[in-house]
């Protein structure tokens, strides 16, 4: 193995490419072309003589060599990254104003904020937590820095965290009526899941009425729990003790709904460490994997 195998270069590559499974993402949460990124993995493996990813058109997966090596990279990475810290005099430092959606809030935001304080404890921010349609308007009056939200319709900017169906969420006991009116549990409008919701029922021309609502998550959750009602809602940021209904000839399947952040872009050291984090957290799916501090 030569020298050119410890390059942190190359070693950040190839972790977010592990992490996130996917060259383009992990191109995006390090401010790389694609090309760059692949070809980071193409010297780390003539460095170690191993292959360590196997690659094909839908998804990424680590070898066992690719394993041993991950490990010692992060390990490496972290001795590194402590060293340049403690050498630096401008440790990364700044005021950041965060916009969430309050589903982000209570479920990921924790290991998001563990990472993302270990790595720049200096950082101080400010956390607005709200529906996707008010942290927009906070955003574009300037009153925030960056936002995690649903895409709103028409709106391209932003970088992609995932894509999934929205889903039927409601207490594992629930009983569905399949005649009489479906019975939803929603945020006040505008709310980009009430609006899917609303468009696929009237579709599916499938009856229904509001049967609560709130602007809190918290109050919606405990409506759910009760047996009030179903909820649509992102399955990755369930709230616990909620399940997915079936969808079924009495309830029909919901679209897609994208999770986007947007931010300064480049330019802002501070949101752009804070987009990455996110990213890394997002690559992990539902299945309560930690992102690592």
């Amino acid at each position: 193995m030569t020298e050119r195998a410890l390059s942190p270069d190359l070693l950040r590559s190839y972790i977010a490419v592990c992490e996130s499974g996917s060259f383009s993402r992990a191109a995006r949460a390090l401010g790389l072309r694609q090309s760059t990124v692949s070809q980071h993995l193409q010297k780390l493996e003539a460095a170690t003589g191993r292959r360590l990813i196997d690659r094909d058109t839908h998804r990424v997966r680590i070898t066992p060599p690719g394993e041993v090596v991950l490990e010692h990279a992060r390990r490496v990475l972290d001795a590194n990254d402590e060293f340049a810290r403690a050498l630096s005099a401008t440790p990364l430092r700044g005021r950041l104003r965060f916009g969430a959606s309050e589903d982000f809030v209570l479920s990921a935001l924790p290991d998001v904020l563990a990472a993302f304080v270990r790595r720049h404890p200096d950082v101080d921010m400010e956390l607005t937590a709200g529906l996707s349609q008010d942290l927009y308007r906070a955003f574009d009056a300037g009153d925030l820095d960056i936002i995690f939200v649903k895409r709103r319709a028409g709106d391209g900017r932003g970088v992609s965290a995932w894509r999934e169906p929205v889903a039927w969420i409601g207490r594992p006991d629930y009983w569905l009526d399949p005649e009489g009116p479906l019975p939803l549990l929603v945020y006040p409008a505008p709310s980009v899941t009430r609006a899917l919701a609303f468009e696929t029922l009237d579709s599916a021309r499938r009856p229904w009425r509001i049967a609560f609502t709130s602007g809190s998550l918290s109050a919606l959750s405990a409506a759910a729990r009760a047996g009030i009602g179903l909820m649509p809602h992102s399955v990755r940021l369930a709230p616990p003790g909620l399940v997915v209904a079936q969808p079924g000839p009495s309830l029909p399947h919901l679209p897609e709904v994208e999770f986007v952040i947007i931010g300064p872009g480049r330019g802002n050291p501070v949101a752009e460490a804070l987009t990455a984090v996110i990213l890394q957290w997002s690559a992990y799916g539902s299945g309560g994997t930690r992102i690592q501090p």
